[in-house]
């Protein structure tokens, strides 16, 4: 594809150049924004919306209140934009968050520890509310209509959902608001190519017949890991493809990990394919030692669960 497009009678058309936005962009924006009810702006991947949503909406001095148990990325990000004079505090979202904040950063459910916010205390709270909902997707909750200002996607996950896209996605309630983040995008050069756009439109065409179908597998696969004996712990919020269970340690959980068969041993979630992964190897202390955190694919529910019970049962 070009990513240049010549003047109309010497006048700047639709499209001009590639950084600031491409027939591609244009029409996945438009499917993105249809899903979560608002005006979307795409980035290069999930920790550029992040990054472009923070530097675009704060200065120097200003404190966001992060829920904790958060997508570990997202705080190692904010302590990078520390040298800049950002600030960041931890909550318990299940709560009321802290006063004097200048962003609410809530996620929609965590990941991995996969709690769920108060939404209703968010909305009325007095900043700007972002909802990362990357693990429920638009097909399991729509952060704007809960009062959320803008709804914050890894479109790698499941919006993509074949483990080929690299994109993020931020979706505002209000259409200024993502004109501002446009130009932002622009101006700072975090701006996403036409190939990857046109592949998460051509995943979108299928999302939600998949999240129906991992939702129901997972919900089946949850259920039996809570009866399993060398599962004390399971974590599933009702909604998405992503669980999260603890065996009796890291130990434990590395012989889970290498022993699965049909589940890959990888990293992500959200994909055609089941994914399995200690997540301790990241996150440290943050999580249980023997957490696993468990992306549910398209495979027969059964098979996925004679795959995890027989690396279980190995342990």
């Amino acid at each position: 594809m070009e990513i240049l497009w010549p003047y109309e009678n010497g006048e700047v058309g639709e499209f001009y150049y590639a950084r600031y936005d491409h027939p591609a962009l244009a029409e996945v924006e438009r499917a993105l924004g249809a899903l979560d009810g608002g005006s979307a702006v795409l980035f290069p991947s999930g920790t550029g919306a992040a990054t472009a949503l923070a530097l675009g909406l704060l200065a120097p001095g200003d404190t966001i209140a992060l829920a904790s148990g958060a997508y570990y990325g997202t705080g190692r990000l904010f302590e990078t934009l520390a040298r800049w004079g950002l600030r960041h505090v931890e909550f318990d979202q299940t709560g009321p968050p802290p006063d004097g904040m200048q962003l609410l950063w809530l996620e929609a459910p965590s990941n991995p520890l996969l709690t769920m916010p108060d939404l209703a205390a968010a909305a009325d709270y007095p900043a700007p509310v972002v909802v990362d909902s990357t693990v429920a997707t638009p097909v399991g909750l729509r952060p704007l209509e809960h009062g959320a200002d803008y709804a914050l996607h890894s479109a790698t996950k499941a919006l993509g959902g074949h483990d080929d896209v690299l994109l993020g996605v931020v979706v505002c309630r209000d259409p200024a608001a993502a004109d501002a983040l446009r130009r932002f995008r622009a101006l700072t050069g975090i701006s996403p190519a036409a190939e990857p756009a046109r592949l998460l439109l051509r995943s979108l065409r299928t999302l939600e017949v998949r999240v129906a179908r991992q939702a129901a597998s997972a919900a089946v696969v949850a259920e039996r890991l809570s009866t399993h004996p060398k599962v004390s712990t399971v974590r599933y919020p009702g909604l998405g493809c992503l669980i999260s269970f603890d065996v009796a340690d890291g130990e434990a959980a590395r012989r889970v990990e290498t022993g699965v068969r049909l589940i890959r041993n990888a990293t992500s979630l959200g994909s055609v394919a089941s994914l399995l992964e200690s997540r301790h190897r990241w996150e440290g202390d943050r999580v249980p030692a023997g957490l696993l955190r468990l992306s549910i694919g398209l495979e027969d529910v059964d098979a996925i669960w004679a795959d995890l019970a027989q690396a279980l049962d190995n342990a």
